[in-house]
């Protein structure tokens, strides 16, 4: 399969690069996204595409395209949202704002929605329904997709479509898979409580620095005592705080970390046994525990229509689709297929660092592929979907 060719130079990568660019120099927080939403909402109106403005988000916006036949509707959505980290690219347009970055790519997926809708607008008389273009807040807080929901915008739509941005595969490439894609991502703090005393008379104490100890190491049999080697999960302490002096015992230890899980049962089981297992291991101490599971995102699960579906488009318009291995990373748009049929992409950006990282940067190349995919897709699903009315 010869990947899709993309020209740096015609008007419509170049468009898509200023818009990515710009996103880029001015990132915004979770919650704080006013100026991106601003220019978004000024992007769009430009290319005469409608705000709907019934759908009240603060920060984000929602758009349409279509429905001048009627027909069925059906949802593409971006994250706009950037993370706190102070860029170290060295690029002509980073970030203006200190301590800020898209150092995630939401810039990145922000300016291909834009893309696939300035597309979908120049073939909006041959849609065969609507394209609801959720351009979504607060991403990194897995906030922003309950946000969309709870104002309606996904009522009455068919199916919706996402993808993330994926450093390690070339421009050209895409990964489509049904099933399992992304993890579901909690989170757990601890706090242990023990009696403290001077460290010369740990009799004197019940220490929860031991405790703690035992706690980070019982904790790793969860994964290899209790979920099947045929399946997956990851619980990783990130922190342990404790004590205040080299020569006391203190009287608290706290404790936290994530548990990634890609099955309802298994998040299921794994939050029951780190229930037990907290409980027992600060009892066999005499100490007592406390403890506080973090819900966050559900699983990313992919339809298997939607992703046959997916792969045929890509296929047709040049894209090279390989199965990718799931990520242990999490994502809200989970959140949304909880409620309809969903599809989530990895797009290759020939990435030089992975996500997160200070100096992260994509290939701008990949704008217009992902833009013309989405409104490829968008168009091909509009039809199956109004086929089978």
């Amino acid at each position: 399969m010869t990947a899709i060719h993309v020209s740096k130079e015609s008007r419509f990568q170049q468009k898509l690069v200023a818009i990515r660019r710009h996103l880029h120099q001015y990132p915004e927080l979770s919650h704080e996204e006013f100026e991106t939403t601003a220019f978004i909402r000024s992007t769009l109106k430009a290319a005469d595409i409608r705000i709907v403005s019934e759908f009240k988000l603060e920060t984000g916006l929602i758009a349409e395209v279509g429905g001048l036949h009627g027909g069925p509707t059906l949802a593409l959505r971006a994250d706009i949202d950037a993370l706190p980290i102070q860029e170290e690219t060295g690029l002509s347009f980073a970030s203006k704002h200190g301590g800020k970055m898209h150092a995630c790519g939401h810039d990145f997926h922000t300016a291909a929605l834009i893309g696939a809708a300035l597309l979908l607008k120049e073939r909006e008389h041959e849609l065969a329904g609507s394209v609801r273009l959720v351009f979504q807040p607060a991403e990194e807080k897995a906030a922003g997709a309950n946000k969309v929901i709870k104002t309606g915008a996904l009522e009455g739509v068919k199916a919706i479509y996402g993808m993330h941005n994926k450093p390690d595969l070339p421009v050209g490439t895409i990964g489509i898979r049904s099933g399992p894609l992304m993890a579901a991502a909690d989170g757990f703090l601890v706090e242990l409580e023990g009696i403290g005393s001077h460290a010369a008379v740990p009799e004197a104490s019940v220490d929860p620095v031991v405790a703690a100890a035992y706690l980070v190491t019982a904790l790793q049999s969860i994964v290899s005592r209790s979920v099947s080697p045929l399946e997956s999960a990851v619980v990783s302490v990130t922190r342990l705080h404790t004590g205040t002096a080299w020569n006391i015992i203190p009287e608290k230890a706290i404790l936290d970390g994530t548990v990634r899980t890609f099955d309802n049962d298994v998040r299921t089981r794994v939050k029951q046994r780190f229930g037990d297992i907290v409980t027992g291991v600060a009892a066999a101490f005499g100490a007592q525990a406390s403890f506080r599971w973090l819900q966050g995102p559900p699983p990313v699960h992919n339809d298997a229509a939607l992703a046959e579906a997916a792969a045929k488009v890509a296929e047709r318009i040049g894209l090279e689709v390989m199965a990718p291995k799931p990520s242990p990373a999490g994502e809200d748009f989970a959140f949304y297929q909880q409620q309809i049929p969903g599809f989530f992409a990895f797009i290759g950006t020939s990435g030089p660092h992975e996500w997160h990282h200070p100096a992260f940067d994509i290939d701008e190349r990949a704008l217009s592929v992902s833009a013309l995919f989405f409104a490829e897709l968008a168009v091909d699903e509009l039809k199956r979907f109004a086929a089978e009315r």
